[in-house]
């Protein structure tokens, strides 16, 4: 840092600083290297020449504004989205996409190295899996909403950071089916009285807009959810959307009523049509409800069946226990391809639709789905199996899911994660030097174009 001499000499906040940036955090901010510290800066890539204005100093970093880029680094790209800058729905969208994809293959690699102590990672982890364009791909939006006092209505994503809401009538990395409903359903419930209180500060009112597609299908599902159901004119209002747009089969209402950051809450009724989607998923058909988890990149979840299918290779297709299975997403082509499978997930209302979407399927026979702990079922049925998934939350896996595992762990472990650290703290147990496993390949799946989040598939045989 220029001008500087000694640990954090004469840093303070609010001081203005020129530096090169050397690299980026986990979470897609660019890192400044300091005098004995680091500065974290939102929209600044490695190799960029910055101007930062030191905000905040924590226990050990500084929090840093990105005033001017004054030398762009070389991977450095104009973001699709001119409001790139300001919204937090997208960090990365300032950098080439070839660059993202080789940075998440990075994390990976390195959370494998320093967390999980398997120094052979980087022969391991595969290049980066992605989507063509990194645009047009979510087939779920869920929108804050927010009414000024003029009257006049927004919707759009959160600032980085904050509780402030930028306005958005376009959003390029959502499908464009549903791009278009954004403008007009601003729109419309402009036009209304009802009230729009997100944070529950007064008396409530209209909290978020969901909506949702099949990519594969083109059926569209919108839902309001609100903490209250007094909203005059809704059934009228859905109607009018119905006959607006034919591939939209239904709008809800969800009523979240408790002041938390959980966006839906536990009951949903149906205003107008049907209160499900279908989808074309992997050769199976599911129907996707508007509170139902399902992979919000359609393509990119349809790659992972067949690195399933090969992390399976060499074995019978006996039993096979899918842990975390929501509604079925992965068990039902499973057993497609001949595989006895075992779903288990703690949700009620997802184990009731993955059984639905089973007989829709005329699998019933081959999936058999239980709802309950997670931990508690793997202990009582991973004996026998040949075969385990586990699709765990961003947390990985609990305490008791892995000591089951460890107890009783069957010829294959497939780990499909969705952060590399939770996921490289389990293979330090499952695959480092006292594990049951070898990790024989680390996949990285960009599910997520335009952001930090990455997927991996680990494939572990044991020992």
């Amino acid at each position: 840092m220029e001008g500087q001499s000694g640990a954090n000499a004469g840093l303070r906040v609010g001081q203005s600083l020129e530096c090169v940036v050397s690299g980026l955090s986990h979470d897609g901010r660019g890192v400044a290297q300091l005098e004995g510290s680091v500065a974290f800066v939102s929209g600044a890539l490695p190799g960029d020449r910055v101007r930062l204005r030191l905000e905040h100093r924590a226990r050990r970093h500084w929090l840093a504004r990105l005033e001017a880029v004054l030398q762009p680094s070389a991977q450095r790209c104009r973001p699709a989205c001119v409001l790139a800058d300001r919204c937090g729905g997208c960090s990365l969208q300032h950098l080439e996409l070839q660059a993202q994809r080789q940075w998440k293959r990075r994390q990976v690699v390195e959370a494998l190295q320093r967390i999980a102590q398997l120094p052979y990672a980087e022969q391991l982890v595969a290049s980066t899996l992605c989507a063509a364009d990194g645009l047009g791909y979510r087939n779920r939006a869920i929108l804050p909403l927010e009414r000024r006092a003029d009257g006049s209505l927004r919707a759009g994503y959160y600032r980085s950071g904050s509780h402030t809401l930028v306005n958005v009538n376009h959003c390029p990395v959502l499908d464009p089916r549903l791009d278009q409903l954004i403008a007009p359903l601003k729109h419309d419930l402009e036009s209304t009285s009802w009230p729009v209180d997100r944070h529950l500060q007064a008396e409530g009112g209209l909290r978020h807009l969901a909506l949702r597609l099949g990519q594969h299908s083109g059926e569209l599902l919108v839902t309001l959810v609100s903490n209250h159901a007094n909203l005059p004119g809704l059934e009228r209002w859905a109607g009018r959307w119905l006959q607006r747009w034919p591939q939209l089969v239904g709008v809800c209402l969800n009523i979240q009523d408790r002041p938390t950051n959980v966006l839906l809450g536990p009951h949903t009724e149906v205003v107008a049509g049907r209160g499900w989607i279908e989808e074309h998923f992997a050769g199976v058909a599911l129907t996707i409800g508007a509170d139902t988890f399902f992979q919000v990149n359609t393509p990119m979840a349809e790659r992972v069946v067949p690195l399933l299918l090969a992390g399976l290779e060499g074995l019978n297709s006996g039993l096979l226990l899918d842990a975390y299975c929501g509604i079925g997403t992965f068990s039902l082509p499973l057993a497609v391809a001949g595989w006895q499978v075992q779903g288990i997930e703690l949700v009620p209302a997802a184990v009731e639709r993955a059984r639905l979407n089973a007989e829709r399927n005329q699998l019933s026979q081959r999936c058999h789905f239980e709802a309950g702990a997670v931990g508690t079922l793997l202990a009582q049925r991973l004996v026998g199996a040949q075969a385990l998934l586990v699709d765990p939350p961003r947390k990985g896996l609990e305490p008791p899911a892995l000591a089951a595992i460890l107890a009783a762990p069957p010829e294959r472990l497939l780990y499909l994660s969705c952060d590399p650290a939770t996921l490289a703290r389990d293979l330090a147990a499952l695959a480092g030097a006292e594990g049951p496993y070898r990790l024989r390949a680390a996949q990285p799946l960009d599910f997520f174009p335009q952001t930090s989040h990455v997927e991996t598939l680990a494939t572990l045989l044991r020992r």
